[in-house]
């Protein structure tokens, strides 16, 4: 769908409306038209800038798509502009992804790092900082934890579930049998209230010294899980882990230092290697060729010698290559060693620290549980001398026909308790398949979670590769080689050496931070979020090369934005004139 974007007081453009199209949108204009401004204008309804105007109280954009409207308004006040209204993009994280990733204009923080030649881990790994995985983690082993515990509920509820539904059968049999002997007697007495009274007691009196006897059972039960709990929690043993994370880093650093070293011996390896394997060693010295043999003069050190002896020191050079890989890997097992000692104490600590709540739980509930005990003790004994005092006021053949229904209402409640113990044991058991797949996603998660870094790492590293191979097709460098090590430093290789960028041109630079970035938007999948790209700053190309670059990033995204100069062409696009804009004047105007 076509997007509407309406534009007051932003950057250098006073008012303007525009129509973005699905696919290349170009706003083709000479210096000082305003065509960055525009791009601000979009970064602004993104919710990623705030440029107003200068000399402006306020500015708005209006970006209707259709997903909605979308309204942004600035507002100058205390010396700085404040942002109000509904962003297209809801999410802090998506803006950080598209100030990042998106919104590649000349002020694009990943650009300037490359261009600048300042570190780029910080920026590429931001998001992640941001996403606080750590704190993530906690949350979802905290969730696990209840889970586990409902589970464990679960399960013995349904070991519970046979013995209580014989209970139920067993309380309903023996019910039905004493109502028909109330039913077979002939109970009547002048004395029924009495009798009803005295009933009533010693339906009481069952119905207490049964709990009596409940609560002797739970009391003796949870004395045996505390002390079960005490000595596991006593022979538990948990490891120190101080030296650990030192250790880990330490071990990490020389594993570090070990890929970059084995990384910059495989591009000497492999650019001289491609030299040699291509034939083309005179690119780089003179060959004497004779009938003996070629000879040559090596390009590092000037000594005379010939293509074998090369090939030869590159094979002893590719060994070495190969023992540095061989102690990467077994760094790398130290380091899962490492990490999984740090993860047997982390488990160690969380088990102990389950077990003493646990043994708090367990003494507080001894605790009220014997304290129930010894109130029904107390009312049992005080039914027991009041039935006394009853049943001498009671005839003697009445005696069978209480006691029956005594043993009617004290069934009766039984049979009552008996099923609703059942009906939640049910319940509970019902709950184990549920529990344990919400126990199975939680330990997914959080592996995923732990994963995250280094996938995303991994991602990018790729990405960029990839975006580098492919770009090499299409443009004609002066470098043979460029790659981001595992600390995300930029290394670039000119005739089979390492070079710095400030050898390469100032096309090249900028063609390697618009590689970077991309490489940063495939990684977080930014197109999944945020639909559009902007490129500005272009001017470091030549014409040819930007209609390669724009037909490259064309498919990234479902709408392109750039800037370009009259000349420019070389690329179908939905051209965007800034002939109907109110813009600022050319000394007013800054940044436009």
């Amino acid at each position: 769908m076509t997007w509407e974007l309406t534009v007051e007081n932003v950057a250098g453009i006073r008012a303007a409306e525009e129509s973005i199209e699905p696919g290349v949108n170009a706003v083709r204009a000479s210096n000082w038209q305003g065509k960055s401004s525009f791009l601000q204008g979009i970064e602004t309804a993104l919710g990623t800038e705030t440029p107003l105007t200068e000399g402006r109280a306020d500015g708005r954009v209006e970006l209707v798509t259709d997903e909605g409207t979308f309204e942004v308004r600035l507002e100058r006040e205390d010396g700085g502009v404040s942002q109000r209204g509904t962003p297209f993009l809801a999410s802090a994280y998506d803006r950080l992804c598209a100030d990042l990733f998106a919104c590649l204009d000349e002020t694009n923080d990943v650009r300037k790092a490359v261009r600048d030649g300042e570190p780029l881990e910080p920026l590429l790994t931001k998001p992640l900082d941001f996403e606080d995985i750590d704190s993530q983690i906690a949350d979802l082993q905290s969730e696990r934890d209840r889970v586990e515990r409902e589970l464990e509920r679960a399960d013995d509820a349904a070991e519970r579930r046979p013995k209580l539904q014989a209970r139920v059968t067993e309380l309903e049999d023996e019910l039905a049998k004493l109502r028909a002997d109330r039913d077979a007697l002939d109970a009547t007495s002048d004395d029924a209230e009495t009798r009803d009274r005295l009933s009533d007691l010693r339906a009481e009196r069952e119905r207490v010294q049964r709990r009596v006897d409940r609560l002797d059972e739970t009391v003796d039960r949870i004395e045996d899980r505390l002390a079960e709990t005490r000595s596991e929690l006593a022979d538990l043993s948990v490891p120190d882990d101080e030296d650990i994370e030192a250790e880990i880093a330490q071990v990490r650093e020389r594993l570090q230092s070990l890929e970059r070293d084995r990384e910059l011996l495989q591009g000497v390896f492999e650019a001289n290697s491609r030299v040699l394997e291509s034939d083309r060693t005179e690119l780089l010295t003179e060959v004497s060729r004779d009938m003996l043999g070629d000879t040559v003069d090596c390009w590092l050190c000037g000594a005379e010698t010939t293509p074998e002896e090369m090939a030869d020191r590159l094979d002893a050079l590719d060994g070495r290559i190969t023992e540095l890989r061989e102690e990467e890997s077994a760094y790398r097992t130290r380091v899962e060693e490492l990490e999984e000692r740090r993860e047997a104490v982390r488990t160690a600590r969380r088990r102990e620290r389950d077990l003493t709540d646990r043994i708090g739980e367990l003494e507080a509930s001894l605790s009220e549980k014997t304290d129930d005990r010894s109130a029904a003790r107390e009312r049992l004994e005080e039914l027991a001398q009041r039935i006394d005092e009853v049943e001498a006021s009671v005839e003697t053949t009445q005696d069978r026909v209480t006691d029956i229904e005594s043993d009617i209402k004290y069934t009766e409640a039984e049979l009552e308790d008996a099923r609703d113990e059942l009906s939640t044991a049910e319940s509970r058991a019902t709950q184990r398949e549920t529990l344990a797949a919400d126990y199975d996603d939680l330990t997914e998660e959080i592996t995923a979670l732990r994963n995250r870094k280094d996938e995303v790492k991994r991602a990018l590293r790729e990405a960029f590769s990839t975006a580098l191979s492919e770009l090499f097709e299409r443009f004609d460098t002066g470098f043979e080689m460029a790659r981001l090590t595992s600390t995300f430093e930029l290394v670039v290789a000119r005739d089979g050496r390492e070079t710095t960028l400030d050898a390469l041109s100032e096309g090249e630079r900028e063609l390697l931070g618009f590689v970077v970035a991309l490489a940063g938007h495939e990684a977080y999948d930014v197109d999944e979020r945020v639909p559009v790209l902007l490129l500005d700053g272009l001017g470091g190309l030549a014409s040819d090369n930007i209609a390669r670059f724009v037909e490259y990033t064309a498919d990234r995204v479902e709408y392109l934005v750039l800037t370009a100069y009259p000349e420019h062409d070389g690329f179908d696009a939905n051209e965007l004139s800034p002939a109907e804009w109110d813009v600022v004047s050319h000394r007013a105007e800054t940044g436009a």
